[in-house]
């Protein structure tokens, strides 16, 4: 598959190509471009001139497009489904449910478009300006560049790129380089729906070959990016050169906190589900650790094992399907460092911990950890579920804030003020109480708190990053008395 710029498909102009890997079998999927600085001048050449013809598309114009867009998603959702199976590894089911809510996004969006508010200000409100009348409306930022990961790539693309489009943006979107191939479909689908060919530009390869351009042109107004802190960090310092809004939705480790009233079952089903099954754990919002009241420490790590014995890794184009590989045998053998290392400094390993292939990784379950080990101290990429007992609720509240990251959380239990105290006093972007925190539904603000990111995404959020806000000042100047 190429990729797209100026509403073609095309190769790298280097002739340059990599190849794209089924993670669970390693066969040839296909081959995208590998593209490098010189396609990157081309797509921005056609990104600036896209600005003005997105801006000049009204509203409503835009609306028709993803609301076509989405409905064509929906035709072809099975095959998008089963592609994004195939480039990516998740499950059959999970990319089922992906491609559910990125098509639920485009549609969203496609309502979105048309609320674009401004609001009056009341200038009598200040003594002398009572001839005056302000007003604000929101404007596109001009050329949005997206940076999309692997984990979720469709509808990761679907939470940046159509509200980018629904503000009146042009868009250059850097896809993930292991899984670009369903995206790529996106793209044609915009295009097929009605977009101007200027108004999205899609790249494949790898970052190093791309060079910093996408970041440090000076018509790049917003970068939003999706990823790891360090990356975030290097791109905020080549931003910060010509002041680029930027917007980071980053990781973290974000805890489960289970209190003594909890419901023991439905907690241990929120690990299986939020750490040991969807995306193999490879999610931002995963539970990365488990902090349980020590009451109960004994009956709920005995549920967490005796669910997570219960999931089926294996092929993920099986329905039968629980668990697929991660992504790169390099992630695999990432995870399995992370997982012995804790083992050597004293970690106990319940169930699982070992690679099984190149990219598969059994659901691991371990206990008797602490802050200095890997599987606390880092954010694990895969199937591990560290559990903690906690001598009180002070105490796990302040284990949780003690991180230097905050993007999700959730906490158990089944008196709802119990709940809210705890859930109140995190210091995280989202809480979700009696279920897994990698929770995200397109309505709802998502993003971190201190290094897990910065700005919000959501329908309304993300339309609100993409665009600024200018005030308009009407000095009248009557030429008559209005009397009674």
């Amino acid at each position: 598959m190429q990729m797209l710029i100026n509403g073609k498909f095309v190769d790298s102009l280097n002739g340059g190509t990599m190849q794209i890997l089924n993670p669970a079998t390693g066969k040839l999927v296909d081959t995208v471009p590998q593209a490098n600085q010189d396609d990157v001048e081309i797509a921005l050449e056609v990104a600036v001139r896209g600005r003005e013809i997105m801006r000049r598309l009204p509203a409503h114009r835009r609306s028709d497009i993803l609301r076509r867009a989405a409905d064509r998603i929906a035709a072809e959702h099975e095959s998008l489904s089963q592609l994004l199976c195939s480039e990516n590894g998740k499950t059959i089911r999970q990319c089922r449910g992906e491609m559910t809510a990125t098509q639920r996004l485009f549609l969203d969006f496609s309502e979105e478009a048309k609320r674009m508010r401004g609001q009056t200000i009341p200038m009598d409100a200040v003594e002398g300006l009572e001839h005056m009348i302000a007003y604000t409306i929101r404007q596109p930022m001009g050329l949005v560049v997206g940076i999309v990961p692997f984990n979720y790539p469709a509808e990761l693309f679907a939470h940046k790129v159509p509200g980018a489009l629904a503000a009146g943006n042009s868009v250059i979107v850097k896809l993930p380089e292991q899984c670009p191939l369903t995206v790529l479909q996106l793209g044609r689908i915009l295009l097929e729906s009605g977009l101007p060919p200027e108004g999205i530009q899609m790249l494949t390869g790898h970052p190093r070959d791309l060079g910093d351009r996408l970041i440090t042109h000076p018509e790049v107004a917003m970068i939003s990016f999706t990823g790891g802190v360090a990356a975030a960090k290097g791109i905020a310092k080549l931003a910060a050169n010509s002041l680029k809004r930027t917007a980071f939705e980053l990781g973290g480790v974000d805890a489960m906190v289970v209190l003594e009233d909890a419901n023991i079952d439905a907690a241990a089903a929120a690990v299986i589900q939020g750490r040991l099954t969807n995306g193999a754990g490879q999610i931002c919002c995963a539970v990365k650790r488990v902090l349980v009241d020590q009451k109960i420490m004994k009956p709920f790590v005995d549920a967490v094992v005796e669910k997570a014995k219960a999931i089926k890794m294996g092929d993920p184009s099986s329905e039968q399907t629980d668990l697929g590989p991660l992504i790169t045998p390099q992630a695999a053998e990432r995870v399995h460092l992370e997982v012995q290392k804790s083992i050597e400094l004293g970690a106990k390993c319940l169930i699982g911990g070992h690679r099984v292939g190149d990219n598969f990784y059994e659901p691991t379950v371990l206990v008797e950890v602490d802050s200095a080990m890997p599987c606390l101290l880092d954010e694990v990429f895969g199937p591990v579920a560290p559990i903690v007992p906690f001598q009180s609720v002070g105490e796990a509240i302040r284990v949780v804030n003690e991180s230097p990251y905050g993007l999700q959380a959730s906490v158990f239990s089944e008196n709802i003020h119990n709940a809210l105290t705890v859930a109140n006093r995190l210091e995280v972007g989202g809480v979700v109480v009696n279920g897994p925190g990698s929770f995200r539904p397109g309505n709802v603000p998502f993003g971190g708190f201190k290094q897990s990111g910065i700005g919000r995404e959501s329908i309304t959020d993300t339309i609100r990053e993409m665009s600024h806000e200018t005030a308009v000042v009407l000095n009248q100047q009557p030429t008559f008395t209005a009397e009674a």
